[in-house]
């Protein structure tokens, strides 16, 4: 062979830029001449393995990349007009809150003045009765006869009286005999109305205005005094009594207005304050008047804020707080966006909410349809 000579074979052409001439049969000859197979086979592989990763590639992207009828285009919400209020720190007092109970302030257990037998009760729990209506009767045959027997000797005493009158005047008697019979028959009249004052207390009878709460007789039980027949009350005063505990019972003074809540919230003036503390349970009794109210009742359960320092308190309108679920949320205005917020409220006063936490004094709350705000939507703020 010579230099530059080209040996073509089933692999294809090679160029051979010298071969040395070499003896037949010589190794070196020999390995020149044999295809190349192994550079090949190597190439082939990296042209796989580039060929692998880019299909990959490709079908990872395909995958990732949602379907063309997926894909929704985000519209951001239009800007809603809003009504703000700055969130302000107020003082407001301090209070502790003691139970109670409502009261009449007329109450009266009705007994009878007389021994006698119940014979008829015209009132029964509940009914509403005025000053002199007849709540029971009672039987005294004891009564009507001493009633009788003062009747007899007041008519014999004015005869004797007008006998001895009579006399007098023909000068037939003394003026002693005269004024003796004129004294019989004034110890006759009063014993007459006594009497008759006794026969009357069998009509038991209604002291004041009010309402028949008890019935603690039957008929035919025998009445007697110290033994009570009815118990009744007047519901057009009513009072609020409650038990201070002596650290704050100093807070409190006659014609103080305090809150009471029962089954509504109203305002009390303190009418009683009791100068001394009860030996068991260390606590001053006060009462309280309180208006008359539908649905009020005495023996109802209340609670009394007796104030005993001055707190500054972070509050909201109540209308700018809405419950999600076990959540408190507001929105406040940032850089004209509504920005949602968790927060904790606390005590209610009127139509304003106690905010502990969440907030802070100054931020500009939204109020009114905040329910179709969502979080970040832009806002235009109402004068």
């Amino acid at each position: 062979m010579n230099a530059g000579m080209s040996i073509r074979n089933s692999a294809g052409e090679l160029s051979v830029e010298s071969i040395r001439k070499e003896p037949a049969g010589h190794p070196a000859l020999l390995e020149s001449q044999k295809p190349k197979t192994k550079n090949r086979s190597s190439a082939t592989k990296a042209m796989q393995t580039a060929l692998l990763l880019i299909f990959g590639s490709v079908l990872l992207a395909a995958c990732g990349r949602p379907p063309a009828s997926e894909k929704v285009s985000e519209k951001s919400p239009d800007p809603a007009r809003v009504t703000i209020w700055a969130a302000v720190s107020k003082s407001h007092p301090a209070t502790e809150e003691v139970l109670g109970t409502v009261r009449s302030r007329h109450q009266a257990v009705v007994e009878s003045k007389v021994s006698g037998r119940v014979v008829e009760y015209t009132a029964s729990p509940g009914s509403r009765v005025k000053a002199g209506d007849l709540l029971a009767r009672l039987d005294v045959q004891e009564i009507s006869a001493k009633v009788d027997q003062a009747q007899a000797l007041m008519d014999q005493a004015g005869r004797e009286y007008e006998r001895q009158r009579l006399l007098m005047a023909s000068k037939s008697t003394t003026q002693q005999e005269y004024d003796s019979a004129d004294s019989r028959v004034k110890v006759a009249t009063a014993a007459l109305a006594e009497a008759k004052t006794m026969l009357g207390y069998a009509r038991v009878t209604a002291p004041f205005d009010g309402v028949v709460t008890r019935k603690l007789a039957d008929v035919g039980d025998l009445a007697m005094p110290g033994k009570p027949l009815l118990e009744m009350e007047s519901p057009a005063a009513l009072r609020f009594e409650a038990d201070l505990p002596e650290a704050i019972w100093e807070h409190v003074k006659l014609g103080d207005r305090l809150t009471v809540r029962h089954s509504r919230t109203v305002e009390g003036v303190v009418s009683e304050i009791s100068p001394v503390a009860d030996p068991v349970s260390r606590t001053f009794r006060i009462k309280l008047d309180i208006p008359e109210g539908d649905g009020v009742r005495t023996g109802q359960f209340g609670r009394v804020s007796v104030p005993v320092a001055e707190v500054r308190l972070l509050l909201v309108p109540k209308a700018s707080v809405i419950k999600r679920g076990q959540m408190e949320v507001v929105f406040v205005v940032r850089e004209g966006r509504a920005s949602l917020r968790l927060v904790r409220s606390g005590k209610v006063l009127g139509d304003q909410l106690e905010v502990l936490s969440g907030i802070e004094e100054g931020d500009q709350v939204i109020v009114g349809d905040i329910a179709r705000l969502k979080d970040g939507q832009p806002v235009i703020i109402q004068p």
